[in-house]
């Protein structure tokens, strides 16, 4: 029997809050594979190299999921050919970090790793790959310090055969279940996959600061075959290492969401000292520009437990006009054509007294020519944060000037939300001052159910997402008459039910949640079940991805203190859905404040029933899910043994 050297290593290691790590130098002959094991043995990264090609090939437990693929780059020199083998560096890793914030309070950074030397003429190229429980990742990295010119990522992914792929062309698209044929473009990442088995695999990337959008495309010439496609070149000096690809592998695509943090430890840990700032919340947006509507909005926040007021596009102008000037109060007369006076210190003093934040919109064009001027005067201001909008992702130049302008945020204690295509990768653990992004295609496109139900498996491993959640933008008719939602209305209405809405804000994580979206403090109404949105977080120390098909359900457990919130929603069919509470603590009792889509009867515009019951660990609670339905529960310990 074959023992391998990384089993080993992984049968030694103990948890610990510091790193333990021991490095290998091991020799290997130029066509002796190189298998790196992850702790539990589950991955198995095999590295080859063939008559001077690089390739790897990948199993989980014990069954192809990557088939012998090529590996390479171009920077001058093409590394995927006539290529020798150099020294092997082998080690360990394992320790316990804790997040300013996130879906968890506690995380593991637990790994083997191999470090591949590969030698072309006098120059050398490190292949990095680190084998995770959760997943796999490697990486390009240059020595030395020369100039650098990367013009092509050479990177395959074969896929076994009738591999299907959840397709989207951008971050703000539509899914599609396609096989590894004819896709009319590029993919967007992370990009699941589902096998014939009916297992699950991810193509992600983790911390991409400093290089280019990274998608992904079918080769031409070879069945099966996913390719990378980088944007463009990227220019710097080395030494330099490329953003980590990452393949994580699932029996349920729900298993490959829970180990989403694999994505946070790929990245470098917090650069800020002081994070005490730094305060994840609710939010509201604010439209009408006007100074009295906008401190009703702070009233508002203040009675339903909302963090931060939102300052939208136009309060300093045409956002789209070079001249409108973000350093003024200028308003946009085609935002607020009654020409209502804002006093914009006066609402920010206003909220201040109240307990509530201000977050200001810049669209990127003031941002990139004002940066330097706005920081330092938002900071006297008293604003909490900046929403970036309609920013630029793809280049080399501007996907560093984003992450710049983040840093340099955070010199001045300014959080961060950046809108439009931007997709997380892991950044927000160097510099948790960027609590979100949107790079979703959400509730300000009123998308049915069936994508609401799987965008967790895909979007979401990414990290977090500015979703826009909604309530009252409802066709109210259909909800008195005890009506199905209509999936295929046009109209500009919410194509989900209450008790879905209510549900988002658990399945779906963003330290700065964005609440009615497109709902006013003047014309909402105080519905009973409006308390849930009131009581639930925005962070978490636990959570738990209890159940879930792509497109069809899922159930999402997080805990806060001592408190539980559980959201389950469905796509557009009906459902009859179990959640067990086997996650409780044992033996304690709970109060279940139960929030469900109810029928006519119910005196209310929403329709929301509402019921309170106490239940334990032992207990599974069934309901009824309607078409675009969902469920919300809110689960209190009733004594004081935890």
């Amino acid at each position: 029997m074959k023992i391998h050297t990384f089993y080993i290593l992984a049968l030694l290691s103990v948890i610990s809050q510091q790193v333990h790590s021991t490095g290998f130098r091991q020799n290997y002959a130029q066509q002796q594979p190189i298998n790196v094991l992850s702790p539990d043995a589950k991955y198995e990264f095999r590295f080859t190299l063939t008559n001077g090609k690089p390739t790897y090939s990948l199993q989980f437990d014990n069954q192809p999921i990557v088939l012998p693929s090529l590996l390479g780059i171009k920077a001058g020199i093409d590394w995927s050919d006539d290529v020798a083998l150099g020294d092997v560096l082998t080690s360990q890793a394992d320790s316990i970090w804790h997040p300013v914030y996130g879906e968890r309070s506690t995380i593991r950074d637990y790994y083997a790793s191999c470090e591949i030397e590969l030698r072309k003429g006098g120059s050398r190229l490190f292949l990095d790959v680190r084998t995770y429980n959760e997943g796999v990742a490697f990486r390009y990295r240059f020595s030395g310090n020369s100039y650098l010119r990367i013009d092509d990522e050479l990177t395959e992914f074969v896929m076994p055969a009738q591999t299907m792929a959840y397709f989207t062309p951008r971050a703000q698209t539509p899914y599609q279940l396609l096989p590894l044929t004819d896709w009319p473009t590029e993919s967007d990442r992370p990009l699941l996959l589902r096998l014939s088995n009916n297992d699950y695999v991810c193509l992600a990337e983790a911390a991409v600061s400093d290089y280019v959008r990274t998608k992904f495309a079918l080769s031409s010439i070879q069945k099966n075959t996913i390719l990378t496609s980088m944007y463009g070149p990227v220019e710097d000096i080395a030494p330099f290492a490329t953003p980590w690809r990452v393949i994580m592998c699932g029996h349920r695509a729900a298993d490959i969401l829970q180990h989403n943090d694999l994505i946070l430890n790929l990245n470098p840990p917090c650069e800020i000292k002081d994070t005490s700032w730094i305060k994840p919340g609710k939010a509201m947006r604010e439209v009408s520009l006007n100074t009295e509507r906008a401190k009703s909005l702070v009233d508002f926040a203040v009675k339903h437990n909302i963090q931060y007021i939102h300052f939208d596009a136009g309060w300093y102008g045409h956002e789209y006009d070079r001249s409108s000037d973000a350093t003024t109060v200028t308003v946009d007369p085609k935002r607020n054509p009654q020409f209502n006076p804002l006093n914009l210190p006066e609402v920010i003093s206003y909220a201040k007294s109240k307990g509530i934040g201000v977050f200001l919109y810049v669209n990127q064009r003031a941002l990139q020519q004002q940066l330097r001027q706005l920081l330092p005067l938002y900071k006297s201001w008293g604003i909490a944060g900046i929403k970036f909008g309609f920013v630029h992702v793809g280049s080399y130049a501007w996907t560093r000037w984003m992450h710049e302008a983040v840093r340099m945020c955070a010199d001045y204690q300014l959080m961060v939300d950046i809108h439009d295509e931007y997709r997380p990768t892991g950044f927000s653990r160097t510099y948790p001052n960027l609590l979100t992004q949107e790079g979703i295609r959400g509730n300000e496109e009123f998308p049915d159910a069936t994508h609401n139900v799987t965008l967790p498996f895909t979007r979401f491993v990414a990290g977090a997402a500015d979703y826009t959640i909604c309530y009252y933008s409802q066709d109210f008719d259909r909800l008195a008459k005890g009506l199905p939602i209509d999936p295929a209305d046009t109209r500009r209405i919410l194509r989900t039910t209450p008790a879905h809405q209510l549900a988002l804000s658990v399945v779906y994580y963003s330290p700065l949640q964005f609440m009615y979206w497109y709902d006013s403090p003047l014309k909402s109404q105080d519905e009973p079940e409006m308390k849930f949105f009131d009581d639930v977080h925005t962070v978490w120390d636990d959570t738990r991805i209890l159940d879930g098909e792509v497109g069809k359900h899922i159930t999402t457990a997080r805990r806060h203190g001592k408190e539980w919130f559980v959201g389950a929603i469905t796509g557009n069919m009906p459902r009859e859905h179990d959640i067990s509470l086997s996650f409780l603590q044992p033996g304690v009792e709970y109060k279940a404040e139960i929030y469900t889509d109810g029928d006519p009867s119910i005196p209310t515009r929403t329709k929301v029933k509402v019921q309170t019951m106490n239940v334990s660990s032992q207990d599974t609670l069934h309901f009824r899910l309607k078409p675009s339905g969902g469920v919300a529960i809110r689960l209190i310990p009733t004594n004081e043994s935890i």
